[in-house]
């Protein structure tokens, strides 16, 4: 089962760099950013980390408490999937900047709902969210930056 976490993780990882992608050209290359704009390499390796810690966590999940029980607490889990996927298709495939910050301040506090909710369940799942709820809180400010710069 923890494949199929993965393999869920990674179509939406999959589609949301796709959408990234689109926006990376003279778009999001052209936006005035904060000092703080990591560089860009450094996006990919903290995804990827970031998004293998979501699969185990969701499993880890499934595991304690499967289908039925988990129902809320997975669904909670798709939640912030689904909410971080449609992050990227407003920041870069509308290219709204204002959008995107009211987004992803609502999918922060989702982490937060979420770490909240898995802590009874199984701790390193809630563990596994931290790490990810804080790049999040980071991207927030980097949005807002880039939003206010432009």
């Amino acid at each position: 089962m923890l494949l199929a976490f993965l393999f869920l993780v990674l179509v939406v990882s999959s589609l949301g760099g796709a959408v990234t992608a689109t926006g990376l050209d003279d778009w999001y290359r052209d936006l005035a950013k904060p000092p703080f704009n990591p560089p860009d390499w450094l996006f990919g390796p903290v995804w990827t980390a970031l998004y293998l810690a979501i699969a185990i966590a969701g499993w880890r999940l499934w595991r304690v408490l499967g289908w039925v029980q988990g129902r809320g607490v997975l669904a909670l889990w798709g939640l912030q999937l689904v909410m971080n996927l449609c992050w990227s298709v407003i920041f870069f495939g509308l290219q709204a900047p204002g959008a995107a910050l009211v987004w992803i301040g609502l999918l922060f506090l989702v982490l937060l709902a979420c770490i909240r909710q898995f802590a009874p369940v199984d701790r390193w799942a809630a563990i596994l969210f931290v790490p990810y709820a804080l790049w999040v809180a980071f991207a927030a400010v980097l949005n807002g930056a880039i939003w206010w710069l432009n």
